[in-house]
């Protein structure tokens, strides 16, 4: 099977693109390389003057809008002003492994962050999307479980790992249960998925001293870890590609921590859909966005 590369991104002119988190990282190499390929490409940060300095090292249609998916008031303000139609979501932002935190509506920030803003984005802008909607997860994902009882770890001591893992699982069952939705409605829309191994951009600069990445010794994991160009690669080819819905991308090298991107698996967890059912409800509690795409009408037919 030939190796997916940056070459195989096709031409997007007349496309628009949403990307989250595009100022640095992951989010500014995708969001680069769709501009680069003539997408209009929509740059959805938290902070205008880092995404405009990103902006400002592409080629292409860019445009910078605000957007903080730890305020879900910030998520409905941008998701209203975006009036256009959008090829491609790709639901790229996240935090990893942050110190105990409370998003503005009093959520754990990795679970409202990572999952409960992209949850409420998505579906605000469904109505609108005609392409693929691609959420990034996790290889960490496999230590994750869902805790309906504490999700945001009000009763629990707070533990950074199983907190960032319980997101990085959400964001699977999300994607699970979006694209059964879509199917069962009869939409064209595509939800996919993507991780991007060990990449540079997150496991080599941990947020401080006392955590796990920062146990990890630094020679072992820059012999793993790969570039934030190739820890993007996953991402675009889980947008690009003849693919299903519900596919799951991520580096196909050791460990699926670098390497050229194809299809990988999952947990047993992120496969079970009862849990996704029972989270994109709870999900639609906490956020107050939900399913906006109904069945068509049958259509009528006259007698001869």
């Amino acid at each position: 099977m030939p190796t997916f590369t940056f070459a195989d991104v096709p031409d997007l002119t007349g496309r628009t693109v949403v990307v989250t988190g595009a100022n640095s990282g992951l989010g500014r190499v995708t969001a680069r390389t769709v501009a680069a390929r003539g997408a209009r490409t929509v740059l959805a940060v938290r902070d205008l003057d880092r995404g405009r300095a990103a902006a400002a090292t592409m080629t292409g249609d860019t445009q910078v809008r605000r957007l903080d998916l730890a305020d879900l008031s910030s998520v409905r303000e941008f998701a209203a002003a975006l009036d256009e139609p959008v090829d491609l979501l790709i639901n790229n932002a996240g935090v990893m492994m942050t110190p105990p935190g409370r998003t503005v509506d009093g959520f754990e920030l990795q679970f409202g962050t990572n999952h409960l803003g992209h949850f409420a984005l998505t579906n605000l802008l469904l109505p609108r999307i005609r392409g693929r909607v691609v959420t990034v997860s996790s290889s960490a994902h496999r230590i994750g479980s869902i805790d309906f009882d504490d999700l945001n770890w009000e009763r629990r001591r707070h533990r950074r790992m199983p907190a960032y893992a319980q997101s990085k699982l959400a964001n699977l069952l999300f994607t699970a249960e979006l694209q059964r939705r879509l199917t069962e409605v009869g939409s064209p829309v595509l939800a996919t998925a993507a991780h991007p191994g060990m990449a540079a951009t997150n496991i080599l600069r941990p947020q401080d001293r006392r955590s796990v990445a920062a146990a990890i010794p630094r020679r072992f994991v820059t012999l793993l870890a790969q570039s934030d160009e190739d820890g993007a690669l996953p991402t675009l080819y889980a947008a690009v590609a003849d693919i299903p819905g519900n596919s799951y991308a991520g580096p196909g090298g050791f460990l699926e921590g670098r390497g050229a991107p194809k299809l990988v698996g999952r947990s047993a967890a992120a496969r079970d859909g009862a849990v996704a059912r029972r989270l994109w409800t709870v999900s639609e509690q906490l956020t107050g966005a939900t399913f906006p795409i109904r069945p068509a009408a049958p259509q009528e037919h006259s007698g001869s």
